[in-house]
């Protein structure tokens, strides 16, 4: 039977300092590498293609483009309260461009306008249920 003077558990103790020797030593060579080495100045190429554009001015005198409407302007909506012909007081919303107009769209309709308010968008609260 052989000799032998090293027990096994200190031979354990020594391949588990060996592995963790080797491990650190790679661990810091990969640091050395990724933190310490600075990149490679390239120079950018730097490359100006002159676009070819033409831009076609005659498409403005088509007849498409020269029959063309604009938007009509949005409409407000406003709250009135207007006095009809039997002097009876009424309350409702009409839509307008302008305070004017809605005046205008009132008195066309037989109505004595009272007064007329722009209705503000949206709620106070926000959070509050419909």
């Amino acid at each position: 039977m052989a000799i032998v003077f090293i027990s096994p558990r200190q031979r354990q103790k020594m391949f588990f300092l060996a592995i963790t020797a080797i491990f650190t030593v790679i661990m810091i060579f990969i640091l050395l590498t990724v933190f310490f080495i600075n990149p490679k100045n390239a120079q950018p190429d730097i490359v100006f293609n002159k676009p070819k554009v033409s831009i076609n001015l005659g498409a403005l005198d088509s007849n498409d483009i020269k029959n063309l409407e604009p938007f009509p302007e949005m409409e407000i909506e406003f709250f009135y309260e207007a006095l009809t012909a039997e002097r009876k007081k009424i309350q409702g919303y009409i839509f307008a461009s302008s305070e004017a107009e809605a005046a205008q769209k009132l008195k066309d309709l037989n109505l004595v306008v009272i007064s007329i308010k722009e209705v503000e968008a949206g709620r106070e609260n926000p959070f509050e249920p419909y």
